[in-house]
């Protein structure tokens, strides 16, 4: 069945005229998945991605599995990360893995780049080359590997769909989503493990039923984890998380995701907000998420203006000149 493009949300500006336009979907969830606000296809389905790492974090807690592997709040704010692969964030990983018996290549992750400049520059002026430690995903991998060890699991088998870690992750996502188990579709991410397909909608009502941390003890952790410890969220440099948390004092539960997937939780507000960008463009996903915030007055005015730049700041050449602007249409 063919759905009507999804509108307009973002365009760029260069000097009086539009270069690019991105369509997308947005959505104000409640908990009990009504739409309260939004735009755009926010019931067709979607790879969530790296949004849900609360979801995948979970059976790590709730198992007994990190009080096993002896985590404390920063080490699951890692297993939440899509980090930039900075030395706080790799030296943690590598210590975790230690615990448990493992080394790097035991996660199945893959190498990537360091996503921090100055942590890439570093690593490749002493001679060195990315590993598993710099993925963005290995504070989650290193949380699917303590959850094999406490299960009793073949640490090789921790990514297979249909094995005991990954059916745990499947059963925290189909709660929280409030999806049947056998109606969520998955794929594989880029970081190798199972990514799993939902609409938009039940990606906001699972944010906005997880940031209700009085759901369980284990939400409650992980939302106070992620708040203790903004960097290693993400990075210390150009992200949006990071910034979120530390504008609002961890008042907000952000997540990011591949291809432009955003979701960010009220704590005990039991809503959320959720947006995809169609062409995956993080630019445009970045500016909506702040402008929706401001709009719906889901932020304080000192934290607004701590978050403007992600907005108003004018498009820069590589001279510094100011050429363009992004203008959100919502």
């Amino acid at each position: 069945m063919l759905h009507a493009p999804n509108p307009i949300l973002v365009r760029l500006w260069r000097g009086e005229r539009i270069e690019s336009v991105h369509r997308g979907a947005w959505a104000l969830v409640d908990r009990a998945g009504r739409c309260l606000e939004g735009a755009g296809e926010v019931d067709e389905p979607i790879f969530a991605r790296s949004a849900i790492k609360s979801l995948q974090a979970l059976p790590l807690v709730e198992s007994g599995a990190a009080d096993a592997a002896g985590y404390d709040s920063a080490d699951l704010a890692l297993a939440l990360s899509s980090h930039n692969g900075e030395p706080i964030h790799t030296e943690r990983v590598a210590a975790i893995l230690e615990r448990l018996d493992l080394s790097p290549a035991d996660l199945r992750c893959g190498p990537q780049v360091p996503g921090d400049e100055g942590t890439r520059r570093a690593l490749f002026a002493a001679g060195g080359e990315p590993s598993p430690l710099h993925n963005n995903c290995s504070g989650k991998h290193a949380g699917f590997l303590a959850l094999a060890r406490h299960l009793g699991q073949d640490p090789l088998t921790y990514l297979e769909v249909d094995g005991e870690v990954q059916q745990a992750v499947r059963a925290a996502v189909a709660k929280f989503t409030g999806l049947r188990p056998e109606r969520l579709d998955y794929a594989i991410d880029g970081c190798s493990a199972p990514t799993w397909r939902m609409p938009l909608s039940a990606l906001g009502r699972a944010f906005a039923t997880f940031s209700s941390t009085a759901e369980s003890p284990a939400c409650r952790r992980l939302c106070e984890a992620a708040a203790a410890h903004p960097r290693l969220i993400a990075g210390t440099h150009g992200r949006l998380c990071t910034e979120i948390l530390r504008a609002t004092a961890g008042r907000l539960f952000p997540k990011i995701g591949a291809e432009a997937v955003y979701a960010v939780g009220l704590w005990e507000q039991g809503v959320a907000l959720v947006a995809k960008i169609d062409d995956g463009a993080f630019r445009a996903v970045h500016a909506l998420i702040v402008h929706l915030l401001r709009t719906l007055e889901l932020l304080q005015p000192g934290e607004a203006a701590a978050l403007a730049h992600w907005v108003d700041a004018p498009l820069r050449n590589r001279a510094g000149l100011a050429v363009g602007h992004l203008e959100v249409t919502v």
